[in-house]
Parts: C-alpha cells; structure tokens; sequence
C-alpha cells in the first residue's frame, strides 16, 4: 500500500512539474515570438526604403513594444508597404510618424511610432495608410561608418563598437547625448594621439613609396597607355575573339570526340607498347640496341652528306670486297693458295669522305 502511494505521488509531481514547464515554456515563445494576446488593429505605412525589416519585428512606442510587423511588400515600384498590428488600446491617429530604426549593430531593426503634433489629427480607421511623407526609413550605416573607416582602422574593436553604437543612438534620437559622443571620440583620438610613432612610420613608408613612384612616373605612365591601347584592341576584337570562343568549344568537342574513338585502338597500342618494352628488354635486345645507338651519329652523318646536293643523292665507293670461287681442278697447292686469296678479296679506299 505505501509502495503504491509513493508511486502516485511521484507521477502528481511529474505531472505538474510538466505542467509548469509547458506553461513557462509557453510563455517564452510567446514573449520571444511577439504573440499578443489582447485584440488588436492592422495599419500600413509606406517607406522609402524598408531594408532588414522582417515579418516578426517588434513595433514600438517609446521604446515598449505594442505590436509587430505582419508583412513587408513591394510598392509602386520604389517603396516597400509595411503592414503591421499594435494592440488595440494603442491610440493611432493621421498625424502619427513611423520610423524604422537599428535594434542593435548586428543588423536587426523594429519599427517606432510616434504621435504626431496636429491639432487637425484623426483617428486611423483599420488598414489605413501612414503616407511616404510621414516615414522615415533606416540610417545607411554603410555611408556612415564608410566616412570613419580611416578612423576605424587605428583603433580597438571595442571602442569602435562603442563609438558606433553612440552614433546611431544620438542620430536616431533615442538616447546619448552629443557629449557623450564627443567624449567617446575624445578617447578614441588620444589613442591615435599614443600611436603617432606608428603613423609617422606610416607615412615616411609612404613617402618612400610615393618617392619610387614618383621616380618611375614615366614608365608607369607608359605601361597605362599600352596597357589603355592593349584594352582597346581587345575591344575592337571582341567579335574575333568571341566567334573564337565558338570555334574553341567546337573544337573541344571535335577533340573529345576523337580521343573517346581512339580510346580501344590507343588501348591496343598500349599493350603492344608493353610487350615491346619486355622484348627491349632482354639482355640480347639491349646488346642490340646499344651497337645501333653507337652506330646512328656515323650512319647520320652519311645520310646528310648524301644529301648536301638537294634532290641529288651522292654516293661514294670507298670500299669492295668480293670472293670467288674457282672450278676444283686438281690437288696443286698453288691453285689452293691462290682461290684463298680470292676468297678474301677487297679493296678499300683512303679518301678523307670516306673516314
């Protein structure tokens, strides 16, 4: 009996220990994922320029969030319609400002309302428009950090970040101050101020840099100008070059044809290729070869002077050499004596074309 209440005591912890988690985990979807409960108005806005701004991005008022972007669509060619929702209780109205600022250095941003001043204002009705007049799109922090890249450069990563973060705070008017700035900058210059050694290192390097150039101004200047003239002849060849593109891949595929016909016939070839090598091989071939090779600049040169006259082949008799057998007419030892040296005759000749 115990052992069972133990048991159904731990399977009630588990089940609300479960219970708890869904709900917290719930929660934090719904706090991360910018889920609103609450009723709820979709309005539209048209900007310039709605870079980064996605589906999901918190909207708020006075830095508290109240809504979220639902949608972001091409307009009218140029401009981007943004759709979003804020709760219900939020009071909008046609003098209303929207604005897309940076939430953070990485790159994400939100979309921030404020209430216009106009004595003359109205509410907004559902889904209507916050005319281009009345946005203002996200700072280009490529053009601006592009004008403190010198600057960037020379300094600590975390002081830039720093620097950068002040920038766009004072420029978005939501926090900082211009002194704060200043005094972020003032660091940062007494920090290029303590490298000066550096930098007037830099800058003699680039004097003697500069120097060299300088002294070889005219040969730069040459290889501009045939460098100008190599790129205007390539321009007036374009169409020769491209109808040669046209020819390569023609041939390219002529070629790749011919090696994949080839390919049995060169596969035969390499076998024989191998049974030719193990004959040359061999000992005997080798004997062989070694007497031809020794022979071939001698043989060489008797062709080329066969051949100094053209079309006429010369030819000398240097030597002859002959045997002959004489009819056996007896056993007199002269007769034998004499068809011996008949047997080994030739002569031979001494002239230089000869040696």
């Amino acid at each position: 009996m115990s052992r069972n209440s133990a048991t159904a005591g731990a399977a009630i912890k588990l089940g609300i220990f479960t219970l708890a988690s869904l709900l917290v985990t719930g929660l934090l979807a719904a706090i991360m994922g910018n889920v609103g409960f609450g009723a709820g108005r979709e309005y539209k806005a048209v900007f310039t320029s709605a870079t980064e701004l996605e589906k999901g991005d918190d909207v708020r008022i006075a830095g508290v969030s109240v809504g979220e972007v639902k949608g972001v669509e091409h307009h009218e060619r140029n401009h981007a319609l943004i759709t979003f929702r804020v709760k219900d209780d939020v009071s909008m109205t046609t003098a209303a400002r929207a604005e897309i600022r940076f939430k953070n250095l990485v790159g994400d941003r939100y979309m921030a309302i404020e209430e216009g001043k106009s004595d003359a204002a109205e509410p907004l009705g559902d889904d209507d428009v916050i005319p281009v007049g009345q946005t203002t799109p996200a700072l280009d922090l490529t053009v601006l950090f592009n004008g403190f890249q010198p600057l960037f450069t020379a300094l600590n990563p975390k002081e830039v970040n720093e620097l950068s973060l002040n920038l766009v705070r004072v420029l978005q008017g939501e926090g900082g101050t211009v002194a704060s700035l200043l005094k972020k900058t003032g660091s940062l210059t007494n920090s290029l101020a303590n490298r000066d050694e550096l930098i007037g290192e830099v800058v003699t390097n680039l004097s003697k840099t500069m120097d060299t150039v300088n002294s070889h101004s005219r040969e730069l200047t040459g290889l501009i100008t045939e460098l100008k003239d190599w790129m205007t002849d390539l321009a007036s060849d374009r169409k020769t070059i491209g109808s040669s593109l046209d020819n390569i891949s023609d041939l390219t595929e002529a070629v790749a044809g011919l090696l994949s016909d080839s390919r049995p016939y060169l596969k035969a070839d390499v076998v024989e290729l191998r049974r030719l090598a193990k004959l040359l091989n061999a000992p005997e071939s080798q004997k062989v070869l070694g007497h031809l090779l020794d022979r071939l600049p001698e043989s060489m040169t008797d062709q080329t002077r066969t051949g100094t006259y053209g079309s006429w082949y010369n030819y000398y008799l240097c030597a002859v050499s002959a045997k002959i057998h004489l009819p056996l007419i007896s056993d007199i030892p002269l007769l034998d004596e004499i068809q011996k040296q008949l047997s080994n005759f030739k002569l031979s000749s001494n002239a230089a074309r000869c040696q």
